[in-house]
Order: C-alpha cells, then sequence, then structure tokens
C-alpha cells in the first residue's frame, strides 16, 4: 500500500472541503424542509413534517410559473438549437479573417448582462408594438442562448473530417442528403448536449426574464417574489423534487450509457470470434 504524502493528503482535504461546501447547502434545504417551523430553518426543530409539500402543490402560482417555465424552456430549445447549428456552419465555412470577426460579434451576447439584453429586448420590440410576454422572454434568452449551441456545435465541427462530405458529393449525394446522412449523425452529440444546456439556462433564467415576461410569471420570478414577501419551506419542498428528479435523471442516463456500452462491447468480441473460425479457414486452404 503506498504511503500518502502531504500532497495527497492536501489534495484529499481539498476534495474534501470542495465537495462540503457544494453539497452542504442542499442537505440544509432538504432538511429545513421537513421542519414544521414556518421559517426555512433547521434551528430551531419544531417537529417533523410533510405538510411543506401539500402547501407546496396547493400553490397555483407556482404550478402556473412552473408550466410557464417549460414552455418558455422547450420554445427557447426550438429556436436557439437550429439557429446555433447554422450559425456554427457559417463560420466554420468562412474565411479565416471574417470568421474572427463574425466570431466575434456572434459570443459577444455571452459577455453582455443579462439585465442589458432584458431591458434592450423590451424596448426595441415595444417600439415595434409587441408587448411583454413568455414570447418575448423566449426571444430575449434565445440571443444569448444560441451562441452557446454554436460553441458546441462549432467544436464538433472542426474536427468533421470533410473527406466524407467530399466523397457523398463525388457519389451523387445532394447537400441535404449529405446534411441529413452524414452532418446530422455526426452532430447528434453535440445537439443534444446544446438542447439540455439550452433548456436548463432558459429554466434557471432570471435577468432576462424579469424585464420581457409581461404579466406573466415564471417559476424563478414566483421564487424570487417569495424572498421578498415572505419565504417558506414550500419553496424547499420545491427544490427536493427538482434535486431528485435531477438524481433519478442522472442515474438512469448512466445505467442507459452502461447498458449501451457493453451492447457495444459484446457486439465486438462476437465479431471477432466469428472473424477466428474464417481466418483459420483461409490458412487452412492456403496450406
Amino acid at each position: 500500500m503506498r504511503k500518502l504524502t502531504g500532497s495527497d493528503i492536501l489534495i484529499r482535504a481539498y476534495l474534501v472541503l470542495f465537495f462540503f461546501f457544494l453539497l452542504a447547502p442542499l442537505g440544509v434545504m432538504v432538511i429545513a424542509t421537513f421542519n414544521s417551523s414556518r421559517f426555512p430553518t433547521v434551528t430551531p426543530w419544531l417537529g417533523t413534517t410533510t405538510k411543506w409539500f401539500d402547501a407546496l402543490f396547493n400553490d397555483p402560482q407556482m404550478w402556473e410559473g412552473l408550466v410557464n417555465s417549460l414552455i418558455v424552456g422547450v420554445a427557447v430549445v426550438l429556436v436557439s438549437v437550429p439557429l446555433g447549428t447554422a450559425a456554427a456552419m457559417v463560420l466554420d465555412n468562412l474565411h479565416r479573417q471574417a470568421r474572427t470577426f463574425v466570431y466575434a460579434v456572434m459570443v459577444s451576447p455571452l459577455l453582455t448582462p443579462g439585465v442589458i439584453i432584458g431591458i434592450s429586448t423590451l424596448v426595441f420590440w415595444d417600439r415595434l408594438g409587441v408587448k411583454g410576454g413568455l414570447h418575448l422572454a423566449v426571444i430575449g434568452q434565445s440571443s444569448f442562448i444560441t451562441a452557446y449551441i454554436m460553441l458546441m456545435v462549432l467544436a464538433r465541427l472542426q474536427r468533421l473530417d470533410r473527406s466524407q462530405e467530399e466523397a457523398a458529393l463525388d457519389l451523387g449525394a445532394s447537400h441535404p442528403q449529405v446534411f441529413r446522412k452524414i452532418l446530422l449523425p455526426y452532430l447528434r452529440s453535440s445537439l443534444v448536449a446544446g438542447g439540455v444546456l439550452a433548456f436548463f439556462q432558459s429554466f434557471e433564467n432570471y435577468n432576462t426574464t424579469l424585464f420581457t415576461r409581461g404579466t406573466d410569471i415564471t417559476l424563478t420570478i414566483y421564487i424570487a417574489s417569495k424572498v421578498r414577501t415572505g419565504l417558506t419551506p414550500a419553496v424547499n419542498a420545491l427544490g427536493v423534487i427538482l434535486i431528485t428528479l435531477t438524481i433519478v435523471g442522472a442515474v438512469g442516463y448512466e445505467i442507459m450509457r452502461r447498458r449501451e456500452v457493453a451492447r457495444a462491447a459484446a457486439a465486438r468480441r462476437q465479431a471477432e470470434l466469428e472473424e477466428i473460425p474464417a481466418n483459420a479457414l483461409v490458412i487452412a486452404d492456403a496450406h
């Protein structure tokens, strides 16, 4: 057994502190959900209860905000993924000098504060007669979330072997067929990851949504209003549900990933086993 050095101890201590700093607030939030106190706190402990889940489920504003956040998140994915993919493809085919300028323009929304994006979106569309609402929240969020998709797809495109496209075109394939048969399958992982990122970026967005939502309410706006008017452990109950769904989703994805890896490994082993008798037969015929 290798003896621990001073650097090993420091690294392990750092990891312990890092995960404690990361997970301790979540643990406190979960515990406070089951405290009878009307304030989200662990001490003093006034008794164990699940009434805050009932209070959460009986809160119509929370459900309205959750549904609106889901609608906006899905709409942002439908808008930003195609736009980000198209922007990445255009950028990838530009001349180097033009690419630098266009890249800076496309990435600039990421460097702009969300408050500025929200206000500018509201002012611009208001002058065109478009009032605030969920539709404007989708436009405002998509203006910077599209840049995330563009960066992810562009990084994937830069590793593409262009000879595959050229070979397909030489064999008579049209550009739409090349896009559908070669490019889309190659970009599938980036598109899925970009879609998930876009949804969660939209779901948790507050600054931009605050100025563009009009009279509609989203989940982040609902939680912020609860903080101002008096926060109760019902919001903690919502956090517990979201954490549980996230963990279940992550575990489910990992199980499916491992099964896929196992199936691929089994297929490779089967192919190798089938190849061995064929090689043996070739050798025997040669002799």
